[in-house]
């Protein structure tokens, strides 16, 4: 009882046992996590390097085998790839200098001598009648050279030994009259007296009157030859035509030529 009468409650504690309760992270358990993603990182790490390398040995093996491929058709590594003596192989080594060497100098050699190499070009005559129905030329106006050949009365002169390719198109106008027309490239040499026929076109050819009518007049027919031929220094090449009266004159109707396709002679 307290003093006075007056009776004091007593204080109540009420606990909950709902609470939340947060738990403290343990140390030694943070430290492992963190530890975890080191060596993580480190494996992720060496694994990336590993590929980099293996990627480095690769290229490094591509490389030599594209040198190899590369290597087998120098001489040296034919040299290498099948030892020999000590002198034979000194005597190789000593010649493979001198060879490579002179690739450069080679290679200007026979681009000069394919410069070098005979041909030329006529084109028909305005007037190109000439004596023994030998076709005359023109050599030095137009689309017409000759280089390292000469020209003179209808002849093509040959100034150095070789296999050469001859031609000649002749445009023959056969409006008029039924005529036999031989189209010939001759040849005339030291060795013999007389002209040598080399190739020859041999036809009949009758007027055409609509060909005739619808051409103004003129019924045209090409007539063509063509072929290779040895031929030696001091040759003369001419083109014959009988019944000269049909051919149609003019420098684009008719050409002459010759050109070396191969030089000195393949029996040598």
């Amino acid at each position: 009882m307290a003093e006075g009468g007056v009776v004091t409650c007593p204080e109540v504690f009420v606990v909950d046992t709902q609470a939340n309760y947060i738990s403290n992270p343990n140390g030694k358990e943070s430290r492992w996590a963190r530890v975890s993603q080191k060596f993580l990182l480190l494996l992720v790490g060496l694994t990336l390097l590993g590929l980099f390398v293996e990627g480095c040995f690769i290229y490094r093996l591509y490389k030599k085998t594209e040198e190899f491929s590369l290597c087998k058709y120098s001489p040296l590594c034919q040299n290498l790839s099948h030892p020999q003596t000590s002198g034979q192989q000194g005597d190789t080594m000593s010649q493979v200098g001198p060879e490579e060497s002179n690739d450069i100098p080679k290679m200007l050699a026979n681009l000069d001598q394919v410069q070098q190499r005979p041909f030329a070009q006529l084109i028909g005559a305005d007037n190109p009648i000439g004596l023994n129905n030998i076709l005359l030329w023109v050599d030095k106006v137009g689309e017409t050279v000759t280089h390292n050949m000469g020209y003179k009365d209808g002849k093509l002169l040959v100034e150095k030994d070789g296999y050469y390719y001859l031609y000649s198109k002749l445009t023959i106008n056969a409006s008029e009259e039924c005529s036999l027309i031989q189209h010939k490239i001759m040849k005339v040499t030291r060795a013999y007296d007389n002209s040598i026929e080399l190739m020859r076109s041999k036809s009949v050819r009758c007027p055409s009157h609509s060909k005739a009518k619808a051409s103004g007049g003129e019924d045209l027919w090409n007539s063509f030859l063509a072929g290779i031929f040895h031929l030696q220094s001091g040759d003369g090449i001419f083109v014959t035509l009988e019944n000269k009266n049909k051919m149609r004159p003019g420098p684009i109707d008719n050409l002459m030529g010759a050109f070396m396709i191969l030089p000195g002679s393949i029996l040598q």
